[in-house]
């Protein structure tokens, strides 16, 4: 599960990070008295009016200004709230933007240079540790900075059991050539930092820019936390935050019905039980020629109604043209799923385009009967070879 920018500061602040200070706007009226009641805190009538989605590369679409007055924070906000956002990790249409961050200006003067960094933390698969990723070179992309300047990336593996060690955010800030107060600073953020991560339950937790300023305080100028939804039990609270707003309608209404669905850019639908054989099924269908419009999973406790649900949520696709159902009887019985066939075409009705089935292992004879019983037109096949050549066939 993501969270908005704001909401991840909010977290970040109550584990003794230091994130800027702000509050998110519905309105420009809004967005004008969040920054008066900064000024009067700050002194500064210097504020960042930052667009709120669940993206990354908002100011390379205009979603991040920075106002120098109250009347640019009016304008601003007026400019980006209602905005169709598009950046580098947005869909080609972009995003509606509902509300912005308005945020002190910590690019101030002092005795120090300024200086922007990166920083993340995540879970290595292979090694089995979480991993501090950091770099002397923030605010920009970690992907470019990886590619050009490898020498400049550095991670730092942690054991999960043993936690991140005193000696290990010593040599973070060390690697970042900070010294002085910069450097204590430092170690007590990353320190901060690494606690939130595994506070939260997060499976990832991002800081680019993490900004050091003038007088040698490390802030979080923006943050990205993606919370793993496993332990969304744990977080009640966290899990409250979820802006269903920002995600695709059709996989939230699966998620509504236990349905593991990921929508894809082709014209197959697929309908399959199980992880592994839904990637062998999208696999094998690229492999003759199709395109999988979806990941969909019913699980292996489907029954008829979850069934109806999941053909429900492919007919929403209009690029979808045709289905594959592809059910191994293991768990799950292939009757229900049969059934589940029918009843989607008696309740759903005027379905136009082509259904292939494929039902094999528990009770596929009964589903044989019950599909060739009812009248239906589909095509049936017995294996996943054949039934991908049927996609090709009636798609040409």
């Amino acid at each position: 599960m993501n969270l908005h920018e704001y909401q991840a500061k909010e977290i970040l602040r109550k584990y003794g990070v230091l994130v800027p200070e702000g509050s998110v706007a519905h309105s420009p009226e809004e967005a004008v008295e969040i920054a008066t009641k900064l000024k009067s805190i700050t002194g500064s009538e210097v504020f960042a009016v930052k667009a709120q989605i669940h993206a990354g590369g908002r100011g390379k679409g205009g979603g991040v200004k920075i106002a120098k007055s109250l009347d640019d924070v009016k304008q601003f906000a007026s400019q980006i709230i209602g905005m169709q956002l598009i950046t580098p990790q947005t869909p080609p249409d972009g995003k509606l933007v509902s509300k912005v961050l308005v945020e002190q200006n910590i690019y101030y003067t002092g005795p120090s240079e300024t200086k922007e960094y990166y920083l993340s933390i995540l879970l290595n698969r292979t090694s089995g540790k979480y991993m501090v990723m950091y770099s002397t070179e923030g605010g920009m992309d970690i992907e470019a900075v990886a590619e050009n300047t490898p020498d400049l990336i550095f991670v730092e593996e942690v054991d999960i059991a043993a936690g991140l060690l005193d000696f290990q955010c010593r040599r973070i800030a060390h690697n970042l050539k900070l010294e002085g107060i910069a450097f204590k600073n430092m170690v007590s953020f990353v320190r901060n930092i690494y606690n939130a991560y595994v506070g939260i339950d997060a499976a990832l937790l991002e800081i680019n820019p993490l900004f050091k300023a003038a007088d040698d305080k490390i802030f979080a100028a923006d943050c990205k936390i993606r919370l793993d939804d496993n332990a969304l039990f744990r977080h009640k609270d966290y899990a409250a935050m979820r802006d269903l707003t920002e995600e695709d309608p059709a996989e939230v209404e699966a998620g509504r019905f236990h349905l593991n669905y990921v929508k894809l850019n082709g014209n197959v639908g697929c309908m399959v039980n199980g992880a592994g054989l839904a990637m062998a099924t999208m696999d094998i269908i690229k492999l003759s020629g199709g395109e999988p419009a979806n990941f969909l999973d019913v699980g292996g406790t489907a029954n008829a109604e979850r069934v109806e649900q999941a053909f429900r949520i492919i007919l929403k696709d209009p690029n979808v043209q045709v289905i594959l159902v592809n059910i191994f009887g293991g768990i799950v019985r292939c009757d229900r799923v049969a059934q589940g066939i029918v009843d989607a075409y008696k309740n759903i009705g005027n379905i136009h385009i082509p259904i292939i089935v494929r039902l094999q292992g528990t009770n596929a004879e009964e589903a044989k009967v019950l599909i060739e019983n009812s009248g239906l037109k589909v095509y049936s096949a017995t294996l996943l070879q054949e039934a991908a050549s049927l996609v090709t066939e009636v798609l040409s």
